[in-house]
């Protein structure tokens, strides 16, 4: 009712704020169909644009201001892959026109398409007038319904960018179903389930008091669980439905299961009683073969003697058991010792990776920008960068490489296209440590930089870079260190591949 009364209204756009799930989406719906409008949707796509959605708002502003129908333009937060779709989304708010939507020759079209309604409300015809009276028509025909979700700083941070997400809309927060409401649908999906027995049985009533119970339980766990974990976790009225639909499922199966049982029983009754008579029958034929048994019994002391002596083979082979778990204890000290010498030798190599991770704090995207920007380097410092390539061969997109995973372009383009998003290179170079960790660095690269560093000698240290570039030399620092790391973990890998085995 509360969103029909704001699609009702000229102009009238609801911002409907909640969690997924909490009938944002099917109550716009619904409000649409009930005030005869017709509701649109953009379809997002990996190639969705500004360009389709201007052809969408087109469509829409054709139906509503040239046709002269009501329109609902349902529009989610997860349809937002562009901020700048909600520039156009801004201004439809505002005022309802979108600078830059239609050009020249379209908005003639649209004015002589718009010119006899505008005489027939007895206004005169000039382009001026023409255009505000289209505008008049999608500021009274076109509603946008905005489902937003209020998890995160996104929404927030639109609405300061883009104020009038919130200045031209009536905001309607979806708060959490009342217990009486959710006992109420809980009976009406519930209603056509014979199973549960007559609407006034007890079974059906104690399930009707427990789904509501069960839905606030689990939503008093999770705020639980977010003041412990700080980690959110959802209960909506979709969840709650589905909850119903499980439910209506499993007592389907279980019933089904039941049946299936009884018949299995009832079977079984005929077939005892059938066992009965046969039993009967067979009592006779006993007392002719007890002479048999008795021969049997001489048969089974035999048999005794045997199982005597294979007792005393299994006492042997339980010995040769102990003797195996004394050797299978020396085994795992052996192993305990090897994997405390991979932890050690890692231990080692934490101050190297410190080491390379303080080089890299102290620089910031300004100085690679300065970096980036030299059309020709000092000496040494395309050096630095070339080795920084050979390191990042495979591992950063920016840098082009042939088929065996080498750098193809070593030159100072091939550098400044390195860094071409300084803040990304940066980050890639703070997680090269993940990397070497996962074994996804080939060697030959490492191989390739280290060439660089014993080449350049003592040119290649912070000291000798330093005058040069600061970039340079927070980057001669996290080579240096993070190729030390690199020749210990490759020491270490040995051993560690050698653990799974011996444990085995």
């Amino acid at each position: 009712g509360k969103i029909c009364r704001i699609i009702m209204s000229t102009p009238g756009h609801p911002l409907l704020v909640g969690v997924g799930g909490s009938g944002r989406q099917s109550l716009s719906r619904l409000s649409s169909y009930t005030c005869l409008y017709t509701t649109m949707m953009i379809v997002i796509s990996g190639t969705y644009g500004m360009n389709d959605l201007k052809a969408d708002l087109q469509a829409m502003y054709t139906k509503a201001g040239v046709k002269d129908e009501g329109v609902m333009f349902l529009f989610t937060d997860g349809q937002i892959t562009n901020e700048k779709f909600l520039v156009f989304i801004n201004d439809l708010l505002a005022s309802g026109d979108i600078a830059d939507l239609y050009a020249s020759d379209e908005k003639d079209a649209i004015r002589n398409g718009v010119r006899s309604g505008c005489k027939g409300a007895g206004i005169q015809d000039t382009p001026e007038n023409l255009w505000m009276y289209f505008i008049g028509r999608i500021r009274k025909n076109l509603h946008m319904s905005l489902c937003f979700s209020p998890v995160g700083d996104a929404m927030r941070n639109r609405a300061r960018k883009f104020p009038a997400l919130v200045n031209c809309t009536v905001i309607d927060w979806f708060q959490p179903w009342p217990m009486d409401a959710l006992f109420n649908v809980g009976q009406k999906f519930l209603a056509p389930i014979e199973q549960l027995g007559p609407q006034d049985s007890p079974v059906r009533a104690g399930i009707l008091d427990f789904l509501p119970y069960s839905f606030e339980s689990t939503g008093q766990v999770a705020q639980v669980f977010m003041s412990n974990e700080r980690r959110f976790a959802y209960t909506t009225p979709k969840s709650f439905l589905e909850l119903i639909k499980l439910y209506t499922a499993m007592v389907g199966k279980k019933v089904d299961a039941l049946e299936d049982q009884k018949d299995r029983l009832t079977n079984g009754l005929d077939k005892l009683r059938k066992t009965q008579e046969d039993v009967a029958g067979l009592e006779e034929d006993l007392k002719e073969k007890a002479v048999v048994v008795a021969e049997k019994a001489q048969a089974a002391d035999v048999f005794a003697e045997e199982v005597g002596r294979e007792k005393a083979n299994v006492q042997a082979e339980s010995e040769k058991a102990a003797v195996e778990a004394t050797n299978c204890s020396k085994i795992a000290a052996d192993v305990a010792i090897q994997q405390k010498s991979c932890e050690e030798d890692l231990a080692k190599a934490i101050p190297l990776v410190k080491e390379a991770e303080s080089a890299l704090d102290v620089l910031d995207k300004k100085d690679f920008q300065e970096l980036k920007a030299l059309a020709k380097p000092p000496g040494g410092v395309d050096l630095v960068c070339e080795a920084a390539m050979h390191l990042q061969a495979g591992i950063d997109p920016n840098i082009d490489i042939d088929k065996k995973g080498q750098v193809k372009d070593t030159s100072w383009k091939g550098s400044q296209k390195m860094m071409n998003a300084p803040e990304k290179f940066l980050q890639n170079l703070k997680e090269y440590k993940t990397h070497i960790d996962d074994g996804n660095v080939p060697q030959i690269n490492v191989e390739k930089a280290r060439k660089i560093k014993d080449g350049m000698g003592d040119d290649f240290t912070q000291a000798g870079m330093a005058k040069k570039s600061g970039a340079a030399a927070g980057l001669c620092v996290f080579i240096i260190n993070i190729i030390m790391y690199y020749d210990v973990v490759i020491q270490v890998e040995p051993k560690r591949q050698g653990l799974p085995p011996a444990t085995e």
